[in-house]
């Protein structure tokens, strides 16, 4: 069986989300899930960015002796 989810697999999860929480509480969830991996993104950025600096700071030193 290949990995990964099919269509069928999303809708039963989110049927049984949907019984789990109520219609009330998906939306909050939904807002929640999505801030998070807006924040997620935003650190793994940030580490990338600061990897980034680290080699150009190591090769600029490294062209400058």
């Amino acid at each position: 069986m290949p990995g990964g989810l099919g269509p069928m697999s999303i809708l039963i999860i989110a049927l049984v989300a949907l019984l789990i929480f109520g219609p009330k509480k998906l939306p909050e969830l939904g807002k929640a899930a999505g801030n998070t991996l807006r924040e997620f993104k935003n650190a793994t950025k940030g580490l990338a960015d600061e990897d980034d600096d680290v080699k150009k700071k190591n090769e600029n030193q490294q062209n400058g002796q």
